[in-house]
């Protein structure tokens, strides 16, 4: 994710502002439905991590059996490659098949619905797309529309269209990137308002170079949270631990699901930093989600022994 991304982080004040106003009161009432366990979902964008072979995938392996060994890794993915094609249904069950019924996709709307078209008349492929997540059944997580830089709040009305329209057994995220979302607190909080009233999720974005796209408002009670590392720089472990005390707090006042998706521009980065992240949050709220692990790989023999 190139979103924000700084080339030098000295100047960059990383620390996570204070929850907004109403995040309290929308955990307060999700309380009495908490489920025990809280949901953890942790993951990557994708799962063709080439430089993973012979670490934390076998080595020699081909390119269809990476998403088996992923889900071995990580129990949820950010599913970029729905942001370029909607899947048909044999490749939907093809992934179904190889991951664990606990396993959650998080699939990204097509770049076509909100790049492209930019959610105008765009229902002819609203319609397959629906379709195409709904076949994932119970490894569907929540679905995220990742609206385009320049799409402001001029075209806020067009939004809170396609939202009321957008089917409901598709649970959907929404990541603002315009920053006059965020400039005014008055319009800011009556966009959260109104995704809270449609059971919209608002997506928080953890970047180094847009410090606004973190507002700490949930407008449900999942958190879904996209993080965008620094190669482990001193700064990854200290947002880690930010991050493992203020979702900590959520689980205490009623969060029911955490998706927490990892960016890093080696992508060797991610389990390392994934680890440490689940094994803070383990200690704070005892939540247990296995860690990444390195695949013991295959000796071969010595010919001259």
């Amino acid at each position: 994710m190139d979103f924000g991304r700084l080339p030098d982080l000295r100047y960059v004040n990383f620390q996570l502002p204070p929850d907004h106003a109403e995040t309290a009161r929308v955990l307060a009432r999700a309380r009495s439905t908490q489920p025990v366990p809280v949901g953890l979902h942790v993951g990557c964008p994708i799962w063709t991590n080439k430089e993973w072979l012979g670490t934390y995938f076998p080595a020699g392996i081909k390119e269809p059996d990476y998403l088996r060994y992923y889900a071995q890794q990580f129990n949820s993915i950010e599913l970029n490659t729905t942001h370029y094609r909607i899947p048909d249904a044999s490749t939907v069950r093809r992934w179904r098949a190889a991951v664990g019924a606990e396993f959650k996709f998080c699939p990204k709307l097509p770049r076509s619905i909100s790049h492209e078209r930019e959610l105008f008349q765009a229902d002819d492929l609203v319609v397959p797309m629906a379709r195409a997540f709904e076949g994932l059944a119970d490894n569907l997580g929540w679905a995220f529309l990742q609206l385009p830089p320049h799409f402001g709040p001029e075209h806020l009305p067009r939004l809170e269209r396609f939202l009321l329209d957008f089917p409901e057994a598709v649970p959907l995220a929404v990541e603002l990137r315009h920053p006059r979302w965020f400039a005014d607190q008055g319009l800011a909080d009556a966009v959260f308002a109104t995704f809270e009233a449609l059971n919209k999720t608002l997506v928080i974005t953890d970047v180094a170079g847009r410090r606004d796209v973190l507002p700490m408002r949930l407008t449900t009670p999942v958190a879904f949270i996209r993080f965008n590392g620094h190669g482990l720089h001193s700064t990854d472990y200290q947002r880690a631990d930010a991050w493992a005390e203020r979702l900590a707090a959520w689980v205490a006042q009623g969060v029911h699901e955490i998706y927490f998706f990892i960016h890093q521009k080696d992508v060797r980065h991610a389990p390392v930093f994934a680890t440490y992240f689940l094994e803070k949050m383990r200690g704070l709220t005892g939540i247990v989600v296995p860690p990444p692990f390195i695949i013991p790989q295959p000796v071969q023999g010595n010919l001259f022994g």
